[in-house]
């Protein structure tokens, strides 16, 4: 075959039969040593040093894998599915690498023996169908699980503690869960663009707070507008308050000063009428009371605008995010107005309180106490920017995290107990398969185990010991599943400690990194033959 594709491109680079598989197998094993150190909430971290010499210290597989440079072809298919196992389900990127990689490491010693790949393969294809029937019964579900707070606490501190530090993960819980809660609407799927993140670089990670109404990352634009408000009607615009050229090419004449002035004039007074107009309908919903006007634009609001509103005691903001606007009009209620004319109460929002704060060269533009909230904001604080940027990922996480739970009405027992019984199951499952697929049914089994035994591993404990014991507690009583106490070392029950991971997550890594290890496992030649190959230097070719 090699002489074959040299014969059809000279040029191109050729591997094949047990190499191939060989190449394929050490790149596995070798990015599953990379990522292996951070599985748990006894991980350890990991610095990433950019070319300008940033620095990122992070132990998210998703982050790790997307920020790596990595030049492996097959590393790189790898670290593709498990991000992509990430961007649909949330989480579950470093399982998947881990479980592919002990995949073809259990497959090695059955290969290296003669067994044929496709043997092995069916094997994976039997134990994986399996393995999926068992997690319908082994998940536990949960009808009501949007009034039962505490355990969407506790999938989601599952999630978080494995990226954050303990007390930080415990405070972050608390404020992710609550942040869904306020956005979701009964009968309609859950948007999670309506939870906004914004961050402010002082003060300490623990000062990261829910804000149920929303914080615009700019402030007003004119020194003599209020810096405070209290019994808020907000104006959410979508209208040009300012001076504009026309859109086609255009020119004025005039014959003299006078008439040059009663131009300027005229194309001021068409920005002038609408600002009146606003003017007039808050002067007509304020009246007398202390009630007090807001204005927030998507659009452009000029500075002889701005001047007229602050006179009026109107605070203004301009060029708002189109984001934004679709927050404001679920949080503060009211909708978003396209023209000035015509305006009614019905399009106006209400806050309780409207507040600026200065931080440097930044303002911020605080909107509480709106209410019936269906869009949040939380509020990020930390003394660095990788402080900051770890706790953005966890947030990320942990909401998909909660939204996966509420949408499946499921969750599944975690610190390995799901893959202590899976391995179970599947030892049963291989009596009843005949002839050799049960090798690859085993190879699965025992690939299963590497969730367990890094969490061991990453905890400090000895890996046999701690997997015998886990293995014996689970025999005594199949009915509760048990899982690794990563302080103690010692068995304990998950369902009652609060330890839950996402049924969603385990699906995936399931069926991802059984789909990818089938595929690798059957690759017997690779080929560099495209139009970039480099010529071999030979005699005559030398430059």
């Amino acid at each position: 075959m090699s002489s074959a594709v040299e014969l059809v491109n000279p040029n191109a680079e050729h591997v094949g039969k047990q190499q191939a598989l060989l190449i394929n197998t050490a790149a596995a094993k070798g990015l599953q040593s990379v990522l292996k150190s951070n599985l748990g909430p006894k991980g350890t971290l990991k610095m990433l040093v950019g070319g300008a010499g940033q620095i990122k210290l992070t132990k998210d597989g998703h982050t790790l894998l997307q920020e790596m440079q990595i030049q492996h072809p097959t590393a790189t298919l790898i670290a593709r599915t498990a991000t992509a196992t990430d961007d649909t389900v949330g989480d579950g990127t470093t399982s998947t690498v881990l479980f592919v990689g002990e995949l073809l490491k259990q497959s090695e010693r059955h290969l290296s023996e003669g067994c044929h790949p496709r043997i092995i393969v069916d094997g994976f294809d039997i134990a994986k169908k399996a393995m999926i029937e068992f997690l319908e019964t082994f998940k536990k579900k949960f009808p009501d699980i949007v009034s039962d707070r505490e355990q969407l606490c506790n999938v989601c501190r599952t999630a978080l503690q494995t990226k954050l530090r303990a007390d930080v993960a415990d405070q972050m819980t608390e404020i992710v869960t609550d942040a869904l809660l306020t956005i979701r609407k009964e009968g309609q799927p859950i948007d999670l663009h309506m939870v906004e993140v914004i961050h402010m670089l002082h003060k300490m990670d623990l000062d990261t707070r829910l804000v149920k109404g929303l914080v615009l990352d700019h402030g007003a634009r004119h020194p003599a507008m209020p810096k405070e408000l209290k019994n808020v009607h907000i104006l959410i615009l979508n209208v040009s308050l300012e001076y504009e050229k026309s859109e086609v090419s255009s020119n004025f004449v005039y014959k003299n000063a006078e008439e040059r002035e009663a131009l300027v004039a005229a194309e001021r007074k068409f920005t002038d009428d609408k600002v009146k107009q606003i003017i007039e309908f808050k002067k007509e919903i304020c009246g007398e009371s202390d009630a007090t006007f807001m204005v927030i634009n998507q659009k452009g609001i000029d500075p002889i605008s701005l001047d007229m509103f602050a006179r009026e005691g109107i605070l203004g903001l301009r060029r708002a995010k189109r984001r934004n606007m679709e927050r404001l009009a679920l949080a503060c209620g009211g909708f978003q107005v396209n023209s000035v004319d015509d305006l009614t109460p019905d399009m106006l929002g209400h806050a309780d309180h409207v507040y600026e704060q200065v931080l440097g060269e930044d303002k911020f533009t605080f909107v509480e106490g709106v209410e019936n909230p269906y869009s949040c904001t939380i509020l990020v604080k930390g003394q660095n920017a990788h402080t900051i940027a770890q706790i953005k990922d966890s947030i990320r996480d942990g909401l998909r995290a909660v939204k996966n739970v509420i949408e499946e009405g499921a969750m599944v027992a975690g610190a390995g107990a799901f893959e202590i019984a899976a391995y179970d199951h599947l030892m049963k499952v291989k009596e009843g398969v005949s002839g050799r697929a049960k090798l690859g049914v085993q190879a699965y089994a025992e690939a299963l185990l590497i969730i367990p035994k890094t969490l061991a591993e990453n905890s400090g404990f000895d890996l046999q010991e701690t997997l015998i014991t886990l293995q014996e507690a689970y025999a005594k009583d199949p009915s509760n599943p048990v899982g690794l106490d990563v302080v103690t070392g010692k068995p304990i029950f998950p369902e009652q400690m609060g330890i839950w991971d996402n049924v969603k997550v385990k699906h995936s890594v399931c069926n991802m990194s059984t789909i990818l290890a089938s595929q690798l496992l059957l690759v017997d030649e690779m080929m560099k033959a495209g139009r970039g190959s480099r010529p071999k230097e030979g005699p005559g070719m030398e430059m």
